[in-house]
């Protein structure tokens, strides 16, 4: 598509030289998005994975399970153990999701794994309204250690994980590593899915020191 000579009312000649160096920026972001995107893409697989034994709702659900029709699997965890309350953080970030969910379960399923009890998790989903997103504990096997979403002092991690089926058995294909190669205090490895910062990525302000909260009180 050609590009007209874009000018809207009022604006400078300031402006449009800023706008237009922009543009050129956003243009290789895109390039360089779609770059990344295929360098996922053709990753060979990962290692071979167990097939964990999570508590669901209606008792024992399997990781090769949680698959359904789909031969790829997206896994997030959310930080939430017997102790803690619920991440706020977490919680705006599966709000996002939460909408998302038929278009994404067209191409692969996707699964929320805690390390609380099933109980405390049902309580959370039925105050949140998550009915539609599936939800299991990792509370009785190694699966939140295994897949560094719990550390060793028992601290819990926002870190998501994609997984894919074939004949010969599950293996892990991708997990959002940036989280640990970060020092930034909210590191953005997960931005890439998260609509929010985009946003607000937008506006003059910025994300800036925006938090999301629990609730709209």
């Amino acid at each position: 598509m050609t590009r007209p000579d874009i000018r809207f009312p009022g604006e400078s000649d300031e402006y449009r030289r800023h706008r237009d160096a922009l543009l050129k920026a956003e243009l290789a972001l895109t390039e360089q998005v779609e770059r990344v995107a295929q360098l996922r893409r053709t990753m060979p697989l990962g290692g071979r994975v167990a097939d964990y034994k999570f508590d669901g709702a209606q008792g024992t659900v399997y990781l090769s399970e949680l698959f359904g029709e789909h031969e790829t699997l997206i896994v997030y965890s959310y930080m939430f153990d017997e102790t803690s309350a619920p991440c706020p953080m977490c919680s705006a970030f599966l709000d996002s999701i939460k909408g998302q969910l038929p278009h994404v379960n067209r191409r692969a399923a996707f699964a929320v794994v805690a390390r609380s009890s099933m109980p405390r998790i049902a309580q959370l989903v039925k105050s949140r309204g998550w009915q539609d997103l599936p939800w299991v504990s990792s509370a009785n096997n190694t699966y939140s250690v295994d897949y560094l979403s719990e550390m060793p002092d028992g601290s819990q991690a926002p870190v998501c994980n994609v997984f894919v089926r074939r004949k010969e058995g599950i293996y892990h294909f991708w997990h959002c590593e940036a989280f640990f190669a970060s020092d930034q205090t909210h590191p953005r490895h997960l931005d890439m899915i998260w609509p929010l910062w985009h946003i607000l990525d937008l506006t003059p302000q910025g994300r800036g020191d925006f938090m999301p909260l629990l609730t709209d009180d």
